[in-house]
């Protein structure tokens, strides 16, 4: 070989390392009130760089993110980066009071975060009060260069953030609501890219509304993201079906089917091949509720697929929409989820379990003398309806500081009972800032079991921090000695969020291999407002790459 050619290949060596690592991404967020008078009624909402959904923030795998944040209006903001993992970097996560302080009026703080091992669609939200309302966007996270997706390359990918919209301000509606102890008023409208669209009765004109302009024959990707606060939503659009390929940015085993379910903070990237007659095609997004109990916004968002050569006056070809209460329909598409499970993205579920929990959720009634009825609704897991603390949990755990929480959060209820039947006489639930610590690396499989205590309902819950196997789910009680035996341990779907069913129980189990404070919480907002919430304290394990960092110098103070 020539004196050159070694040369080329020592070069070669020692810039491979370089070449490969990540780019440093730098965005910022401008968190600011707007006067919005797109929808049904003008108002100021609060918003990151002036819009509604916010920008798009585009990485790729192996990329280290910062965002800084500074906070224009007369609220304590903060942004969570929902479903990153946040691998030792705990500090950037987000929720308020949690892994930190609020960004307080006039403050600035920089996210600062490398997006390890994760390629897809997540999401971004406020995790503060009821400010995920407006304050919301999509995260697009791309393959390394040169890494192509496992499925056909589409000819164009879009982005679709589905929400929820207020006429009144969304903060004035909980507390309305926690003043008289009662449910909050629900939504006016549901929205696609911040439109109601054309078909809502909630446009400012017979025109208002997003529209996805197609080719024939072209394959476009849509990353779908369900950023509504209390709202489950079928997705549908008129005359086409679409192939999932991917959930909470992990791969499937694709498949096709014409409906989609989506709960708040999930996301689902789907192939919508544009193979139907040049024409105009309604997409809609409208709600799941099983539970008679629970009202719920009932309006539907919708937005307009119109191919190139359609005329943009001709009428738009619409679709039947799902039963609100169709449990079948939305069991079919979760039963259909599978992770893809090949040898470059293989399904890791934990064999063995290292701890076995059982948490139920639900609602609950506490005496409140201040309250319209002299009693309040709240929600618990294990019938401890969690209070938050005034300081940050991660910064009390870091530093070792007493009296903000204690590491008796209960791993089984503390008293046994027909979970799905009419349940106890006694509706009251215990408050407490309590947390269930793990050490690093252990196994841990959860079961979370619904409640008929009030009544029945189905409960998105989200685990911040990791991924999860969902590796089984059921409708009524939970049986240890049964249950287990249904369970999938190859290819279960991997998920930061899940739906627990009503009158049912789901099992997920992950690996506790990221060490800090990691919020476990219903993302129906109004539960998480009345407590359905706790936290895991994960150990540090050995050595800095197992290790929490230290925290950012940036860091908000309470």
């Amino acid at each position: 070989m020539e004196p050159c050619s070694w040369r080329a290949l020592i070069l070669v060596f020692f810039l491979l390392p370089l070449l490969t690592q990540g780019r440093t991404r730098h965005y910022k967020f401008n968190v600011v009130a707007k006067n919005f008078t797109r929808l049904c009624s003008p108002k100021s909402i609060i918003t990151v760089n002036g819009r509604f959904p916010g920008p798009t923030l585009y990485a790729r795998e192996g990329d280290t993110v910062i965002v800084k944040v500074a906070n224009h209006v007369q609220e304590n903001v903060t942004i969570h980066w929902h479903g990153v993992r946040q691998l030792t970097t705990g500090w950037a996560d987000g929720p308020a009071y949690v892994t930190q302080c609020p960004i307080q009026p006039g403050q600035n703080y920089a996210y600062n975060f490398t997006l390890t091992g994760q390629r897809g669609t997540l999401l971004w939200h406020a995790h503060i009060m009821w400010q995920r309302a407006t304050v919301h966007g999509a995260i697009v996270i791309l393959p390394k260069r040169g890494v192509p997706y496992p499925f056909p390359a589409p000819h164009k990918e879009v982005v679709l953030v589905l929400a929820e919209w207020w006429k009144s301000d969304v903060e004035a509606v909980i507390n309305e609501a926690l003043q008289s102890g009662l449910g909050p008023n629900v939504s006016d409208a549901h929205t696609i890219n911040g439109h109601a669209g054309p078909t809502s009765g909630c446009a400012s004109s017979a025109r208002d509304g997003f529209t996805l302009r197609v080719d024939q024959r072209k394959t476009y990707l849509l990353r779908i993201i369900n950023a509504a606060l209390n709202d489950d939503l079928f997705f549908k659009v008129a005359g086409h079906l679409m192939t999932v390929v991917e959930v909470d940015a992990t791969y499937t085993k694709p498949f096709t089917i014409d409906t989609l379910l989506i709960a708040p903070g999930q996301t689902t990237n789907v192939l919508l091949t544009a193979d139907q007659g040049a024409g105009r095609y309604l997409v809609t997004a409208s709600p799941f509720m099983d539970s008679p109990l629970v009202a719920v916004d009932n309006s539907t968002g919708t937005a307009t697929v119109q191919y190139t050569d359609a005329v943009s006056t001709s009428a738009i070809a619409t679709t039947k929409l799902p039963p609100r209460n169709s449990t079948s329909l939305a069991s079919q598409f979760i039963d259909s989820l599978r992770s893809l499970n090949s040898k470059q993205y293989p399904a890791n579920v934990p064999s063995t379990v290292d701890h076995s929990l059982l948490f139920t959720v639900g609602l609950g009634v506490n005496p409140c003398p201040a309250c319209t009825n002299g009693s309040r609704v709240v929600a618990a897991m294990n019938n401890v309806t969690f209070m938050m603390p005034t300081t940050a949990l991660l910064q009390a755990h870091y530093f070792n500081m007493s009296g903000v929480f204690t590491n008796d959060f209960p791993g089984q209820p503390l008293i046994a009972f027909n979970y799905t039947g009419s349940g106890p006489n006694n509706t009251q639930t215990m408050n407490g800032t309590r947390l269930y610590r793990l050490p690093y690396n252990a196994s841990v499989q959860l079961v979370l079991q619904d409640t008929g205590i009030i009544g029945p309902e189905s409960h998105p819950i989200h685990l911040h921090g990791y991924n999860f196997f969902v590796v089984g789910r059921g409708v009524g009680n939970y049986d240890p000695a049964t249950s287990p035996s249904k369970f999938n341990l190859v290819d279960p779907i991997e998920r930061n969020t899940m739906a627990v069913p009503a009158a049912g129980w789901t099992a997920i189990r992950f690996r506790a291999d990221n060490p800090g404070v990691w919020f476990l919480h219903c993302h129906f907002e109004v539960h998480t407002t009345w407590g359905l919430k706790m936290a895991f304290v994960v150990e540090d394990g050995k050595g800095p790459n197992e290790s929490l960092q230290p925290p950012p110098k940036d860091l908000p103070a309470c």
